[in-house]
């Protein structure tokens, strides 16, 4: 029998978990169910396996669903009720404590919850996104959309926050939502169907113990999260602060950018660097691309920042024949067409490379200009491009080289700029390490719900608190 030992620590202030996993050698346990094989297909059996100190039963024969006592006296908690919204159940979250205030004479049609309570999101796309929360308020219950199904664990048999976990298993998830009823975009899950899904359960403490490994890692999921949303917030206040105000203590001029200190110039793009943008060469010619060793962008790229490396590449016949100049490393990129989220986007390159159509480039001559404070005042800038290129109310809008010849741009002294840019660069390192962290934790998530979930794996833990 192998034993895996697993040690994860959290934020400051919180346990340091060690874990025993152990691989069983046998699941002692076969059950063959049927089910509907959908499309037509009739019924098929299927076998699960599981541990012989497991039981397999329908989700409604562990947990309840949460019902209104009739003696409820809903004015015992004041003239106000806490109500859940739909766009108050998180994403990725374990509990929910955000609520609205509702005042009871505007209740209306909703959905009586307790506190403790899993309520799982039923309409589609919420469903199928993982939308669902476990109550923690101060007061005993609460109403919420009647968009969710409220339920909770059966003292001394289930345990709340592992049916959290379990519903968040990829192929519970797909299996519930392929049953899902209604018309197309407006379709539910019924109490039915949630209830009548088998779930494989462990003894409590066992159930326990999973749903404390597995919310650890979460919260540890969370914690990344407040980070990267903290960075983005204090980016963004010191984008205004810095570019309006600088960091020298400065009296401020009116400029046609508004405000800025008395000591910095505004001058056009135009004036400062060359720009113009690229083209696609012909797919069909094997000639442009096949062997090319010439790095090519397209607008995707843009939403590196900081461009490195390229994807795609042609050949010195495409730079000839075809309207490709170079741009050189330390350019200013500008997604100047796109979809979503792409057109108005800005990047710097780092290595000198061709691009297509659907980007400008800035190649700066002039010296008093630090590529890298273009790119981030350029940030700044992101929905007034935008409102320009959507300029008429056009859904297919675009910017062109033209007009970004004449964008003014602020010009501290290079001193400065180069303070401004070290700042915005310690930033984006904190939240790119943010980010990494959480996507590592993620996947630990993902292996971790599914091994300890399908009984790959089971766990024997001991907490040891920590200073």
């Amino acid at each position: 029998m192998n034993v895996i030992e697993y040690t994860g620590q959290v934020e400051a202030h919180e346990p340091q978990v060690t874990h025993s996993v152990t691989m069983p050698c046998g699941l002692e346990n076969t059950l063959s169910v049927e089910r509907d094989s959908g499309g037509g297909g009739g019924i098929k059996f299927e076998e699960i396996r599981f541990p012989s100190d497991w039981r397999l039963s329908p989700i409604a024969e562990s947990f309840d669903f949460t019902k209104k006592p009739r003696s409820l006296d809903l004015s015992k908690n004041g003239d106000e009720i806490p109500f859940f919204p739909m766009n108050q159940i998180p994403l990725g979250r374990i509990h929910v404590s955000e609520f609205t205030s509702k005042p009871l004479v505007e209740l209306g049609s909703s959905t009586y919850v307790e506190n403790g309570d899993l309520m799982v999101a039923k309409i589609t796309p919420s469903f199928e996104n993982g939308k669902q929360a476990i109550v923690d308020i101060e007061t005993d219950f609460a109403y919420a959309t009647t968009e969710v199904i409220p339920m909770h664990g059966r003292k001394g048999e289930s345990d709340t926050l592992f049916l959290f976990f379990y519903l968040l298993h990829p192929e519970v998830r797909a299996d519930l939502a392929g049953k899902m009823e209604g018309s197309t975009g407006r379709q539910r899950l019924s109490k039915t169907v949630l209830g009548d899904r088998l779930i494989p359960l462990p003894p409590l403490p066992e159930q326990k113990k999973i749903a404390h490994i597995l919310s650890t890692v979460r919260r540890a999921i969370e914690a990344q999260e407040r980070i990267i949303q903290t960075t983005t917030e204090l980016k963004k206040a010191l984008m205004h602060k810095l570019f309006t105000e600088g960091i020298r203590n400065e009296p401020q001029k009116k400029t046609e950018i508004g405000l800025v200190p008395e000591s910095w110039d505004v001058a056009e793009l135009g004036a400062l660097a060359k720009v113009g943008n690229g083209s696609t060469p012909k797919r069909s010619n094997q000639a442009y691309w096949e062997g090319g060793n010439i790095p090519w962008l397209n607008s995707t790229k843009i939403h590196d920042r900081f461009i490195t490396e390229a994807d795609q590449f042609v050949t010195p016949h495409a730079i000839k024949e075809c309207h490709l100049p170079k741009v050189a490393s330390n350019s200013l990129l500008i997604a100047i067409t796109g979809q979503g989220k792409t057109l108005g986007n800005s990047a710097i390159t780092r290595i000198e490379t061709c691009i297509n159509q659907h980007l400008a480039y800035a190649q700066f001559y002039s010296a008093k200009i630090v590529p890298d404070f273009v790119l981030w005042f350029m940030q700044t800038r992101y929905d007034y491009l935008r409102s320009i290129a959507h300029g008429g109310g056009s859904t297919k809008g675009a910017l062109t080289c033209s007009f970004l010849k004449t964008l003014p741009i602020p010009i501290p002294s290079t001193d400065e700029q180069e303070e401004i840019v070290t700042t915005f660069h310690a930033l984006d390192e904190k939240q790119g390490l943010a980010v990494a962290k959480q996507i590592v934790l993620q996947d630990l998530f993902r292996t971790l719900l599914h091994e300890l979930m399908t009984a790959n794996v089971r766990v024997v833990s001991t907490i040891e608190s920590t200073e």
